[in-house]
């Protein structure tokens, strides 16, 4: 239906008594002259709240006003106002800043601090990734799972777990120089005050960069003191011509380390056919140094390195056996080498064969 046209002078809207009434909008209507009033400037603003007046003007007009150093007076319609919302309250003191604003103050937690060194076995709380620690990368650190995959985590407090606990995991601190009376990574004791020595005329010959740096790492301070040099032998096929281009003798001694000197190979026929009284050929029956560092110590879950059958590349083969398919032998090598620290963490049979070399080159 369309709706009525108004009737002439009938009062289209709903009789005030059905109109919906606001108390609150109506007594404010009823305020606004008041509260006009209030902020309106004239030339008697001046307030006799306080001792001191200083001048000022108004509107054009000289007048005067206190300097207060109370609270105002307040008129009693200002209270009314202020109840009703139209006037500012008075801020707090201290202000929405006075206090905390999420609450106490919360006490950050404290975890325990321990060393992340490699091969130790953690896991990642924030993403339940555990894993063995392969090395230090930036802040972080480059865990590798049992699956294989591996991951760069941020060291930040408490973000591993150690044996099921929440830890804070830090970098190894470097290594202070021995003292007296200390014991070198070799287990000999270290010389107060000791000085590296110009190098003798005496050598040591290993057969490949990773036997060298195995030597270095364990047996480095022993030959800094005594001033042998470690050197690398391209290839043990050449051991008798390279000998006779040392020419050795009274002072210049040679030990050779070689591997996989068993009875039947190819090294120990060439060890035998060396005869000379100031060299002296010996080694270990392993078919790579990898094999002289005991794989419990090193985190690498078991306790004997794998057999990989005959005419199998062997490093490929040991890394595919140990669940580390396609990952490069030298980036698995720093792994290995981080995790040794002393000779105990070395087969008795590389030990042995080290040591015997250098007692024969340093032979008065």
């Amino acid at each position: 239906r369309r709706p009525r046209a108004p009737t002439a002078g009938r009062d289209p809207r709903p009789p005030a008594a059905a109109r919906r009434r606001n108390p609150r909008l109506c007594v404010c209507a009823a305020l606004l002259p008041y509260a006009a009033a209030l902020h309106r400037p004239t030339a008697r603003s001046s307030r006799t709240l306080a001792n001191k007046t200083i001048p000022v003007r108004v509107n054009g007009l000289a007048s005067e006003r206190r300097h207060l150093s109370t609270p105002m007076q307040r008129s009693p319609l200002r209270g009314q106002l202020r109840s009703l919302g139209m006037v500012d309250r008075q801020p707090r003191v201290g202000g929405v800043l006075g206090g905390p604003v999420d609450g106490p103050a919360r006490v950050a937690a404290q975890y325990p601090v321990i060393e992340a060194r490699i091969g130790l076995t953690v896991t990642h709380r924030a993403t339940r990734f555990g894993g063995v620690i392969l090395g230090f990368e930036l802040d972080g650190i480059r865990v590798r799972g049992s699956g294989g995959d591996e991951r760069l985590l941020r060291l930040v407090p408490g973000a591993f777990a150690v044996d099921g606990r929440a830890v804070t995991l830090r970098e190894p601190l470097p290594q202070q120089p021995v003292s007296g009376g200390a014991r070198t990574a070799s287990g000999s004791i270290a010389p107060a005050h000791s000085r590296a020595q110009v190098a003798k005329g005496s050598r040591i010959w290993v057969e490949g960069v990773h036997d060298a740096e195995l030597v270095e790492k364990v047996w480095g301070d022993d030959l800094r003191v005594e001033g042998v040099v470690v050197e690398r032998l391209d290839g043990i096929d050449g051991l008798e011509a390279a000998i006779q281009s040392f020419a050795p003798g009274p002072g210049r001694r040679l030990g050779v380390l070689v591997d996989h000197l068993v009875e039947g190979s190819k090294e120990a026929r060439y060890a035998s056919a060396v005869r000379h009284r100031d060299v002296l050929v010996t080694g270990t029956p392993f078919i790579d140094i990898w094999q002289a560092v005991r794989p419990g110590p090193a985190g690498l879950g078991v306790t004997t390195w794998p057999t990989v059958p005959y005419g199998h590349p062997w490093k490929e083969g040991v890394l595919e056996r140990l669940g580390r398919p396609g990952e490069p032998p030298g980036r698995f090598w720093r792994y290995l080498l981080g995790t040794i620290t002393t000779y105990a963490d070395l087969e008795p049979a590389l030990v042995g064969a080290v040591e015997r070399l250098i007692d024969f080159v340093t032979e008065p």
